[in-house]
């Protein structure tokens, strides 16, 4: 009996701090409204798979962007389950050596500048996953990629990064680990 007060009384509190419908703010007016970073991230991974690319590649195409104190290994909620558990295995494997994934895979690069987001081209292939074709300059160098995209809970986020001429992220960390 106690539990079911308890949980009546979370949700009477959640409730009364929600805002009336008219004071809401649409998630695609709040991520474009926040300047780029894991807030922005967080929001338009709310609304979009096209939205939260956008967003991701925003951090480094504007100067003095940034994506804040860095997450541990493994947990980054901008990548999915899986990727994130390969992500974890790799730098726990690596022991204080170099692990597989040392640079960010977003812009395949360890630095960013002179950043240009130049195409996005999404194709969802069903409610909860899509693929995004990104081309991008960065220092000088254009470069291609394919972001693989699930939907976990309300928010999009990437599971996979294709490079042409490569193995898939998802690959060179299995391979790393196992």
């Amino acid at each position: 009996m106690r539990h079911v007060l308890i949980a009546v009384a979370m949700f009477a509190g959640l409730a009364a701090c929600s805002p009336s419908g008219d004071e809401a703010v649409e998630p695609a007016d709040a991520s474009a409204a926040l300047p780029p970073g894991r807030p922005a991230i967080y929001e338009a991974a709310r609304v979009g798979p096209e939205e939260f690319v956008r967003a991701l590649y925003a951090v480094h195409a504007t100067p003095g962007a940034s994506m804040g104190e860095p997450l541990q290994p493994g947990q980054d909620p901008i990548y999915d389950r899986m990727l994130n558990a390969m992500i974890g295995a790799d730098f726990a494997k690596a022991a204080g050596e170099v692990p597989t994934l040392n640079y960010d895979p977003i812009c395949d690069c360890q630095d960013s500048g002179d950043f240009t987001l130049d195409s996005v081209t999404v194709t969802q292939s069903g409610p909860q996953a899509a693929d995004a074709a990104v081309v991008f300059t960065n220092l000088g160098e254009t470069k291609r990629q394919t972001l693989k995209l699930v939907k976990e809970g309300p928010m999009w986020k990437v599971s996979d990064v294709l490079v042409p001429g490569r193995p898939a992220l998802t690959e060179m960390l299995m391979a790393a680990i196992s």
